[in-house]
């Protein structure tokens, strides 16, 4: 059965647009993203095989091209889509999290750090630089590293926020494993960064580390 031939309550165009986003599964989601199924197969079973296939939605939307396009019914113009839809996610939370005060949106931040950071396959460092007010003069990615690390350098970190005249900054980086827990490393080079930056008159506010979960706070682990 075609899902033209479905109730019209359970046809995820027609359940978004009565219920919401939110009320859709993965599949369902999925399913309007891919718009048709391909032949004897609809739309939303498509996109539970391709789920099943790629182990979720995070994989799926992480995986490198020549292993999206290898997937059942993908190909390449999938794969330029969802590339747009991401980055179009990523510059709508940008200027979102630009307008607001950091830490009267301490959820969008954290919105905002997990589309940047969380789909990464390589592990990346990145910075947010503030104002006196604590809004966002600009989002940076300093270091990149391999799959289990990254090399961080606290001068690099003063040296950008001297260029950007700021007040105080928030680290944040990626653990492609999934698993937000900071390392020991972790928290050696946070306290490493703060003394540096203590020497320029810039107050490091938090680090995030972004996994599947959501983000963890350094800061609240009272490790800041």
């Amino acid at each position: 059965m075609s899902i033209k031939q479905w109730p019209e309550a359970e046809r995820p165009r027609e359940k978004l647009m009565q219920q919401g986003a939110h009320a859709l599964s993965d599949a369902e989601l999925l399913a309007i993203f891919l718009r048709t199924g391909v032949q004897g197969i609809s739309a939303v079973e498509l996109a539970r095989q391709v789920l099943h296939q790629f182990g979720g939605l995070r994989a799926l939307m992480s995986a490198s091209r020549e292993d999206f396009c290898q997937g059942y019914g993908l190909g390449e113009a999938k794969y330029t889509q969802l590339q747009a839809v991401l980055e179009m996610s990523k510059r709508h939370l940008q200027e979102q999290l630009t307008r607001d005060t950091v830490f009267n949106s301490a959820e969008a931040v954290r919105t905002y750090l997990s589309t940047q950071l969380r789909h990464s396959q390589r592990e990346i460092f990145a910075v947010l630089f503030l104002d006196s007010q604590h809004r966002l003069i600009r989002y940076q990615e300093l270091f990149m590293g391999t799959i289990d690390s990254a090399a961080v350098y606290p001068r690099e970190v003063v040296k950008a926020a001297l260029t950007h005249n700021a007040a105080a900054v928030i680290l944040a980086h990626n653990h492609p494993s999934g698993i937000s827990e900071p390392s020991q490393a972790d928290i050696n080079i946070t306290e490493r960064i703060r003394k540096a930056l203590e020497l320029i008159d810039v107050r490091l506010l938090d680090h995030f580390i972004v996994g599947d979960s959501r983000p963890l706070s350094l800061a609240e682990r009272g490790l800041v």
